[in-house]
């Protein structure tokens, strides 16, 4: 774990993937979600250099309780999500397009 890390955080790490391994996922995957778990609250609470606005803006993780992970509801990535992306992908004309013409796009830059 990083050092960067309080024990509070550690012991977070810790529930979250054991509680991930639980549900069945593979030790990679769940180390994974908790690491972004945490690393999403600590931009949240400031503790980071950068933070994505997605990061700060967006619902924590708690709320979010799996919300874009194949339940009801909002599915997939957010627009801005998918913005930052595109942003990163240099994909023009990103910032007039909707969340499923950003999605669209991203996938014709992928499959190009």
């Amino acid at each position: 774990m990083p050092k960067e890390w309080t024990d509070k955080q550690e012991r977070q790490y810790e529930h979250i993937t054991d509680s991930q391994k639980e549900q069945g996922a593979s030790p990679e995957r769940a180390k994974e979600v908790a690491a972004r778990t945490v690393n999403k609250n600590r931009a949240r609470a400031g503790q980071t250099k950068t933070a994505s606005r997605s990061s700060v803006e967006d619902k924590s993780p708690q709320q979010c309780g799996g919300q874009r992970s194949g339940r009801k509801g909002p599915k997939g990535p957010t627009r801005d999500q998918l913005y930052n992306e595109a942003r990163q992908r240099n994909i023009e004309g990103r910032s007039k397009m909707s969340k499923s013409q950003l999605a669209a796009a991203l996938d014709r830059k992928k499959n190009a």
